[in-house]
């Protein structure tokens, strides 16, 4: 079955191909995108032969869910900022975005990157504040206590998790916006120099010495487009995209207060006996769906994903309420 495993992910690559350059803007993309597809058809067709060969029977190919919901975020983001999950997916021809992505690893902000941030950030709130309702559940039952620490916990996580995001992404800009002050000074001063810089750079890359230091000196001859290419080229940094400590503030604390309203939503609706049992199955449903999104990320088996995030969760869960029992019984 490796022969018949082998043909559906080159049937899948040349569906996702066909997505990826339907909707790529830059020419010189789609055409690579088009032959990438043109190539996994060949390669398709080898399998094909083989499974012949060994007297296997060809199935009519139809995407899985995991390729149609990857092919769908493509036509709404776009391929470059899926370019992660992409290559998870075994996409390849992904390098012509990895350079620029490296770069700016710190500083710019992408759909992929975005989405993974959110869905940690979720699972961070969730897994915190199930652990704790469910401590204060070993030790009590009093649904105002729980409630209590539930509203409790969310809302000093999420105050946490923003603040600590805020202070480490306003620092770091700072550092940035330094470093770039820093060369526009330099830039100003003794532009020779820099373009000297550049070219070695260049030269570094492969580039022959005459041809470097004819792009350095296009490059160096306007001064925004100069500081612009010595702040990615020296620096790593894109100067337009820097990330918003504010935004990020905000995203950290949306994201994380969602996860932890989920196990609290039960005991805010209701003054149930179920209530505790309601928790578990929707933070245990959760924990699993969070898992299969994560999977997009690092091609895994998403049923696998699921139930690892689940043990997860229910070891940090179930020691919380141990350990609430515990406590409960020991304060009696």
């Amino acid at each position: 079955m490796e022969i018949l495993t082998s043909w559906r992910e080159e049937k899948r690559s040349a569906y996702l191909y066909a997505i990826m350059a339907d909707h790529e803007n830059n020419i010189l993309h789609k055409k690579l995108f088009i032959d990438l597809k043109q190539a996994a058809e060949k390669q398709a067709h080898t399998w094909e032969e083989k499974l012949r060969a060994n007297n296997i029977a060809i199935p009519s190919y139809k995407p899985d869910m995991r390729a149609r919901f990857i092919a769908y975020l493509v036509t709404i983001f776009g391929v470059e900022n899926l370019h992660t999950i992409l290559s998870a997916m075994k996409i390849r021809g992904m390098s012509i975005f990895n350079r620029y992505h490296n770069e700016h690893k710190h500083t710019s902000i992408n759909a992929s990157s975005n989405l993974r941030a959110a869905v940690f950030g979720i699972n961070d709130g969730l897994i915190s504040n199930m652990s704790l309702i469910l401590g204060i559940a070993g030790a009590s039952s009093n649904q105002h206590f729980i409630i209590l620490a539930g509203v409790a916990g969310l809302l000093a996580g999420a105050c946490s998790m923003g603040a600590g995001e805020y202070i480490s992404v306003r620092s770091q800009r700072e550092v940035f916006e330094y470093q770039i002050a820093i060369e526009k000074q330099e830039l100003e001063e003794y532009p020779e120099e820099e373009m000297e810089e550049l070219s070695l750079i260049y030269q570094a890359r492969g580039i022959p010495l005459e041809q470097a230091n004819q792009l350095a000196n296009i490059m160096i001859s306007n001064p925004d487009t100069g500081l612009d290419t010595l702040a990615r080229e020296e620096l790593g940094l894109n100067p337009n995209e820097l990330v918003s400590p504010i935004g990020a503030m905000v995203s950290s604390f949306i994201s994380f207060s969602v996860g932890a309203a989920i196990p609290l939503l039960p005991f805010l609706f209701s003054n149930s006996s179920w209530n505790l049992a309601v928790c578990i199955g929707v933070t245990a449903l959760t924990l699993f769906l969070i898992g299969n999104i994560l999977s997009l990320f690092t091609n895994r088996n998403p049923i696998v994903s699921g139930l690892r995030m689940l043990v997860v969760g229910a070891i940090a869960g179930g020691l919380t309420y141990l350990i609430g029992g515990i406590l409960g019984v020991s304060m009696i």
